[in-house]
């Protein structure tokens, strides 16, 4: 999945399955901004296509800043697409606000008959993070008011669907909040904020989350930088950002005792998804290399489950070869 953009850096990415095509989102920000740290706040997700997960034809963006005044009139953010009863395609997504000067996340969605033209869902108010479980705005505890990267999926007993979010817990120690937020919806239009499926962990924050089930073992994935990590969690030498967390199902429990960085050198951002073949494969994009921002996705790594079946392993964890820019 190696995409590198010659005008854009380009991170958290996400991708969805037509059945022909496999359709690549991600957030993109222009290079001329000069200092990579600005990308945040000019985030757009854009899209592009490939039959092979390695060779991508870009399209134009799907969704950008709303706007003004709207909840998502300065930047959008990590999300991911899923297919609709319907036939349609829902795009959830993180929107920032100008009035709150970018710090406070919340989520929305955008529908498509084709994963390719997408219109606002303007009808249902954005969904929010609930004080009563979750920390809200106050940067002298931490510096944002964290509730972003919805991974919604179908229920595994059909009934309704499921948000899993990126959030911080109402109490706890300040550098180790991070849960794993929650929100249920019948219909995906409305949706229910529940309280978080975890308690804190030991991680400042629990990035860009996926479960999905390998080999019929449940998998948390999530990404957390080393500088974000809470006292316990933070060791002398470790070998990657991206996180595996066993389970007993889709919705948990997990067993954070188990919790293992993936062997990767600077992979950010990581999802699992399959290919035609049925191979379970990690993709994501290139963070920190020697001190700089990269902000390219990689070819997708193929991933197995270790000798317990718990934990995955990168099959190729020096597979970091730049990609060729796409004109």
């Amino acid at each position: 999945m190696s995409l590198r953009l010659a005008d854009s850096w380009v991170w958290d990415s996400w991708v969805a399955d037509d059945g022909d095509q496999f359709h690549l989102f991600f957030l993109r920000a222009a290079r001329s901004l000069g200092d990579p740290t600005l990308r945040h706040h000019r985030a757009a997700i854009g899209h592009a296509i490939s039959k092979d997960l390695r060779s991508w034809r870009e399209l134009p963006d799907a969704l950008a800043a709303a706007d003004a005044p709207a909840w998502d009139d300065m930047a959008t953010w990590t999300g991911s697409v899923v297919r609709a009863p319907d036939g349609g395609w829902r795009l959830f997504y993180t929107g920032l606000s100008r009035a709150d000067g970018g710090l406070v996340q919340r989520i929305g969605a955008a529908t498509s008959p084709d994963l390719v033209a997408w219109t606002r869902d303007t009808a249902a108010a954005p969904v929010e993070a609930d004080p009563r479980w979750y920390e809200k705005l106050d940067t002298t505890t931490w510096h944002d008011e964290t509730w972003r990267d919805p991974f919604v999926f179908a229920d595994p007993t059909g009934d309704g669907w499921h948000m899993l979010i990126t959030a911080r817990a109402a109490s706890g120690p300040a550098d180790g909040r991070g849960v794993i937020g929650h929100a249920r919806s019948q219909d995906l239009a409305g949706w229910e904020v529940q309280p978080p499926l975890t308690a804190p962990a030991g991680f400042g924050h629990m990035e860009v989350t996926q479960s999905r089930v390998v080999d019929g073992t449940p998998l948390l994935i999530f990404s957390c930088e080393a500088g974000q990590l809470g006292e316990g969690r933070r060791v002398a030498s470790r070998t990657g950002d991206v996180w595996s967390v066993p389970g007993e199902s889709r919705l948990g429990p997990w067993d954070f005792d188990r919790a293992e960085p993936l062997r990767h050198p600077s992979l950010y951002a990581g999802q699992l998804l399959q290919d035609r073949r049925g191979r379970w494969l990690l993709h994501g994009f290139r963070n920190i290399e020697d001190g700089g921002f990269v902000g390219e996705i990689v070819d997708p790594v193929p991933v197995r489950l270790d000798d317990n079946a718990k934990v995955l392993i990168v099959d190729e964890p020096d597979n970091l070869i730049a990609a060729e820019p796409v004109p």
